[in-house]
């Protein structure tokens, strides 16, 4: 049974956004699934006036006008959105990134190009208490 019910997710490449939705689609029809293309643009969404903030963000590692650790670091000094558990979700993570990402309080998952794949991890991910 799925504990997150509003997921959010920023990432700037269309096809790795609709493959994500479409999985949590897959994995759960009442998952709901906002997003924002860019850093600058998902940090407006989730600082501005949301019904109900979401449960799970999930934040692309590289995005124009601010990257993912970008964003990451400025909602671990926000006093209203510091709390949702955050996963960096890229094709790649160096060790240094995987350092600084832990260290910021935030998880680390490798984008799966597999439908199958990515809905497994996802699953994994929604049914873990964070």
């Amino acid at each position: 049974m799925t504990i997150y019910r509003r997921v959010f997710l920023a990432d700037d490449d269309a096809d790795d956004r609709d493959l994500f939705i479409d999985a949590l689609q897959e994995i759960d029809k009442t998952i709901y699934c906002y997003h924002a293309t860019n850093g600058e643009s998902a940090l407006k969404v989730l600082s501005g006036d949301i019904l109900e903030k979401p449960e799970l963000i999930f934040l692309d590692l590289n995005m124009p006008k601010i990257n993912g650790k970008g964003v990451l670091k400025t909602l671990k000094t926000s006093s209203e959105l510091s709390d949702i558990p955050v996963i960096m979700y890229s094709t790649f993570f160096s060790p240094n990134d995987i350092k600084e990402i832990t260290e910021l309080g935030a998880h680390c998952l490798v984008k799966q190009t597999n439908f199958k794949d990515l809905c497994n991890a996802l699953r994994a991910i929604l049914n873990t208490a964070w």
